[in-house]
């Protein structure tokens, strides 16, 4: 009988459904596994090769778990508010609710088409009013603990998107959505205080996540441990400074080189720039601030880039030495880290050095090294021993900063501090299709959180979505939206017309997947606390600074006001490679993006998943190319027939060893996500019992264990190695018990992943051997203990290490050899 995948994929997809195979009972007493995938953006027409290469390895994952007797939830949903998607809806000419629509339909179709084991009945969509009602919720939370508000910043812009982006979204100087070079703008915007979890953010105790991850997260929390030193200004009848005791307050990690300090620079951006210029100055000072808000953080603190300054005629003094020191504004001092002002040592700084050098200020050497001499023309930046800083003198730098800090402390002009940096998660979009912020504005109360119970503050569908270049949301254009009652006084309001950032949706949708249903609140405590934390989590590296940070955030502020039980969301993380196509990321605008749909048509789901997990290490990923995907094809085929023709009574010792390695190692790297080589195995498996037959027993050993890379083949062929112990499609002893099905349907369907992953029997682990009977010109000469399956190669070395053997070949010339497998070796040498 042929195999037809396409009909026998439908055929299962269809019974899988309507028996409510992959509904997880909740409420099921076997021990929970949580496996869950980075859900899509359902802002393309359908899903890429890319989505396929993350998706189906992971749901290979969950049936393996399954199988290995656990409770598995593996939900689905799409990530379907934000600016990719309302980009799409306008250059398709729609609303982005019909968009969403649609692509989201497809979507299910193709993985539905897959073969995946996700549980749809609990599906998640983050643009509609049941689900973004607790998106508003939990922005109500952080606003109650103070961690929710708002102020007028510098922020990055994109002109094209026509919205402010967050630090994560700027890559290089550019959006990271159209990769237009991102300016500077002036905006009243919506902040999370997420700076005040910094510490916590950087505690990876017990999550099993790639060091590499981890290591990324930690270095965008840039924890720096310094001082923090007061500079006070000196009164000057051209500047605004009066002599009120108003200082600069510097951030420095290297306290010890104070006594080097020859000028202090404040960024274009602090608050005291235009009060310390000086009225000859402040003209040069304004331009040259205006000229900086062209430029992005990564340009303006590029190692690479030639340093840029203005002298604003003010000065401060130095706390420790009483000197006079000039300030400059240079846009290399980011206000976002520290304080936004830098003491400038530029004998012990590689960046104020060129900068000193550059404007030829003074260059004062107070750090020399324990041995040997400063290079000439060089930054000394090392530890070493202090010189030219009075009392301190001959102190190491870190018996220095002890000891300078201690002073400061005691005069009341610094102190010890930590400094991040992290910035303040910007949520604010001036977007359309985003959550709308649950806040009013009142004349008579101020700023009012929406009340819980008016939730969904629901986002309307008549508004005119297309920006218009002057920076205000679409929402300002709709007084019905935007006319509204005090939730305080009742008086008359205004809404809020910000939308949030769509990275918000996706901080909380794991927990939405245990009570998608719930109308009541987010998701029932108790349910919670019995499936969360995620056990497995999957997806791309790409997110560690965003999606991942901001989900750590958000769930250890929901553990904080005690809604929660745990305080990481993500036990263990696994990220994919990415997939390219002649080297480059699949794009649309690159037009380089591989549909999976033709090849699934063609060779059907199971092969098209095998094809991916086979083409290398799932944390790798790879070029695409589908030269290989026949050999899969003629694989799946060889092990139909295998299956239903290749019958033997009785398994041979070979292949009962080559069976029991195959479960065990198959196993085994399904845990590690190294499918690849799980594959390889079990076409090893194939090719041996193609040629002597399997029996009826050890197939369905083999058909377990390909049954989470090729569902539908694996089911077809389990259904049919059961036939005479069924009746229809119920009634298979073998596999008790039924696990995982609503109970209607108990008594009609036993399928292949309501069985036990098979045990391997260890006896057929152990190396097998057999007494090699090694002859020398016909003769017996010595009989040796050997592996079974070694190779006529192996078998010659093993021979002429035995002195007894070897002394009737040495000093002769050797003609052939001859070798019977598992049994003789004659060595045939001229007499």
């Amino acid at each position: 009988m042929r195999y037809e995948p396409r009909k026998t994929e439908q055929k299962w997809q269809k019974i899988w459904e309507e028996n409510c195979l992959y509904e997880t009972d909740l409420n099921d007493e076997r021990e929970k596994f949580y496996c869950l995938v980075m859900f899509p953006y359902p802002s393309g027409d359908k899903l890429h090769i890319g989505h396929w290469y993350n998706f189906a390895p992971t749901d290979s994952f969950a049936r393996y778990m399954r199988m290995k007797g656990m409770n598995v939830l593996e939900p689905m949903g799409f990530d379907s508010f934000g600016l990719p998607a309302e980009n799409y809806a306008i250059s398709h000419g729609m609303h982005p609710k019909k968009s969403i629509a649609h692509n989201v339909a497809t979507m299910e179709r193709q993985l539905k088409e897959m073969g995946s084991m996700y549980d749809w009945s609990k599906e998640v969509i983050t643009c509609v009013p049941e689900y973004y009602k607790w998106t508003q919720w939990m922005f109500l939370q952080l606003y109650k603990k103070g961690l929710a508000y708002r102020k007028n910043a510098p922020v990055n812009w994109c002109p094209s998107c026509q919205t402010v982006l967050a630090n994560e979204q700027v890559q290089d100087g550019t959006c990271d959505r159209c990769h237009s070079a991102v300016t500077k703008k002036d905006l009243t915007q919506w902040f999370f205080n997420i700076k005040k979890y910094a510490e916590r953010l950087l505690n990876f105790d017990g999550m099993d996540w790639p060091e590499k991850t981890k290591l990324m997260q930690e270095y965008w929390i840039g924890k720096s441990d310094g001082a923090e030193i007061d500079f006070e200004l000196v009164p000057d009848k051209d500047n605004e400074i009066r002599g009120t005791g108003e200082k600069i307050t510097v951030f420095t990690t290297r306290i010890d080189t104070l006594f080097g300090c020859t000028y202090a620079v404040l960024a274009p951006e602090h608050e005291l720039v235009a009060k310390i210029s000086t009225k000859k100055r402040l003209q040069e000072v304004n331009e040259y601030v205006a000229s900086t808000r062209r430029k992005n953080d990564i340009e303006r603190s590029s190692e690479e880039r030639e340093k840029t300054g203005v002298f604003t005629g003010g000065y401060v003094i130095n706390p420790v030495n009483g000197e006079k020191v000039p300030v400059w504004v240079a846009d290399y001092v980011l206000a976002s880290y520290g304080t936004g002002a830098v003491m400038a040592v530029p004998a012990h700084d590689t960046r104020d050095y060129a900068f000193a050098k550059k404007y030829k200020l003074p260059i004062r050497s107070v750090i020399k090294p324990r041995v040997g001499m400063v290079k000439e023309g060089e930054a000394f930046v090392e530890y070493g021993l202090l010189e030219n800083s009075g009392d301190f003198s001959d102190l190491t730098s870190e018996e220095a900063r002890v000891e300078i800090t201690k002073k400061l402390e005691g005069e009341g002009k610094g102190r010890t501090t930590i400094s991040y940096k992290l910035r303040d998660w910007l949520i604010s979009r001036q977007r359309y299709w985003g959550a709308p912020i649950p806040i009013v504005y009142c004349k008579k109360c101020g700023e009012a959180a929406v009340s819980e119970k008016d939730l969904p503050v629901v986002l309307p569908d008549e508004v005119d979505f297309e920006p218009k270049g002057d920076g205000k949301s679409p929402l300002a254009s709709s007084e019905e939206f935007v006319n509204t009652k005090c939730p305080k006084c009742k008086g008359p309001a205004t809404r809020e017309v910000d939308t949030m950032d769509t990275f918000m949706c996706s901080s909380w949708y794991f927990l939405r997947y245990i009570d998608s249903k719930n109308g009541e609140k987010p998701f029932d405590k108790n349910m919670a606390k019995k499936w969360l934390p995620v056990d497995m989590y999957v997806g791309g590296p790409e997110h560690a600074c965003m999606h991942l940070l901001y989900a750590r955030f958000l769930t250890k502020v929901l553990y904080d006001a005690k809604i929660i039980h745990f305080d990481e969301p993500f036990t263990r993380l696994v990220h994919q490679g990415m997939i390219t196509k002649d080297g480059s990321k699949m794009s649309k605008s690159k037009g380089n993006v591989v549909s999976p749909d033709s090849f699934v048509e063609k060779y059907g789901s199971d092969v098209f998943r095998m094809y991916l997990m086979f083409m290398g290490p799932f944390t790798d990923g790879g070029d695409w190319n589908d030269r290989g995907i026949t050999g899969i094809a003629r694989f799946a085929d060889r092990v139909w027939t295998l299956m239903l023709d290749k019958h033997a009574e009785k398994d041979t010792e070979a292949l009962l060893r080559e069976l029991h390695g195959a479960i065990k190692k198959v196993g085994e790297q399904i845990e590690v996500f190294h499918f690849n080589t799980a594959i390889s195995a079990m076409m090893e498996l194939t090719n041996l019992a193609y040629k002597d037959g399997m029996s009826l027993k050890s197939k369905k050993l083999f058909a377990q264990i390909l049954a989470p890379f090729a569902p539908h083949l694996a089911e077809e062929i389990w259904q049919e190695l059961n036939k005479d112990a069924q009746q229809g499609l119920g009634g298979n002893p073998v596999a008790e018990p039924r696990l995982g099905l609503k109970e209607e349907f108990a008594g009609t369907f036993n399928s292949i992943f309501n069985t036990e992953w098979p045990k391997y029997n260890k006896k057929y682990l152990q190396a097998a051997t057999f007494e090699l009977v090694v002859q020398v010109n016909g003769k017996v000469r010595g009989r040796i203990q050997a592996e079974m399956g070694i190779s006529k190669e192996e078998a010659i070395e093993l021979a002429l290490t035995q002195p007894n053997i070897a002394v009737f070949i040495k000093d002769k010339k050797r003609l052939k050899e001859i070798f019977v497998p598992d049994r003789l070796l004659n060595i045939v040498v001229a007499v």
